[in-house]
């Protein structure tokens, strides 16, 4: 009974607060460690390339020109390359933007068909790891390939089969002076095939039908243009030699022969990337 009483007193005591009160304290929870960020090479409006990737390409870059028998340097395959990566994210990023998709199962039966072309995906993935890829970076490297391809397509689509073209002959000379020789002769009278095939017995120096971007000389091919059918230049020096030109015959709308068409959509592709980078946000890491 005495015990009972002291059990009855003490929970009376602390009822009425002559004894402490325990008050729960909240529990902690832990937050989620964060991941950590996936080191970036280089990265395009946001979208990046992981250093793993990076390293992947450039020894894949370099093992390219060594079977070519190339050498080159690392530090020139990685400019390349960069510049390789930049170009190809900006042609991905339009082809998203222009409606192209590459969902999952069509990536998957790209790889399916390529592991099919080679020997199988065991020889595939043998591929993947002597050239430093995951799994997943060959799959990104895929998605990305055939996603620039497509915009690449669709840019050099636009260029036209037909242009204004000018049929161009010239007098190539390695000598200033021999040039302004020849330029005082034909100032004076004297026949531009005779003086053109001293220079060169083979062709003249027929340049044939020439539209505007395809010459490698710009200052030659706007000198051309500004000539009318028949005339010739002035001594034209160039890091080749010394030209003088004629316009043999001109065609606002000829069609394009299939070097020129290639010419063109290079530098229509070109011309689209560079007009491109102006405006992106690309953020290389230190090499």
């Amino acid at each position: 009974m005495t015990l009972l009483i002291a059990l009855g007193l003490s929970a009376c005591a602390s009822f009425f607060g002559s004894e402490p009160t325990f008050t729960p304290q909240p529990t902690f929870t832990p937050e989620p460690p964060t991941a950590t960020p996936v080191p970036m090479a280089l990265t395009v409006n946001g979208e990046g390339i992981p250093v793993l990737d990076f390293d992947a390409e450039v020894q894949q870059y370099l093992a390219s020109q060594e079977s070519l028998g190339k050498t080159v340097t690392s530090s020139d395959a990685t400019s390349i390359v960069i510049e390789d990566l930049v170009a190809q994210l900006l042609l991905a990023q339009a082809a998203r933007n222009n409606g192209f998709t590459l969902d999952d199962a069509a990536l998957q039966s790209r790889i399916d068909s390529l592991a099919m072309q080679i020997g199988g995906a065991e020889v595939l993935a043998t591929w993947e790891a002597e050239h430093g890829y995951t799994e997943q970076a060959f799959r990104s490297t895929l998605k990305r390939a055939a996603e620039s391809a497509w915009m690449r397509d669709k840019i050099i689509s636009n260029v036209p089969s037909t242009a204004e073209q000018v049929h161009v002959q010239q007098i190539l000379l390695y000598n200033e002076g021999t040039a302004q020789s020849f330029l005082i002769q034909l100032n004076g009278g004297a026949d531009f095939d005779e003086l053109a095939l001293e220079a060169d017995p083979v062709t003249l120096g027929d340049l044939g039908w020439v539209p505007r971007g395809y010459l490698l000389d710009a200052r030659i091919e706007e000198i051309a243009f500004g000539l009318t059918v028949g005339e010739h230049s002035d001594v034209i020096a160039t890091d080749v030699g010394f030209h003088i030109v004629r316009v043999l015959e001109r065609d606002p709308a000829r069609p394009l022969s299939p070097d020129a068409i290639l010419v063109l959509q290079e530098q229509a592709l070109k011309k689209w990337i560079e007009e491109q980078r102006q405006q992106a946000d690309v953020i290389l890491a230190p090499q």
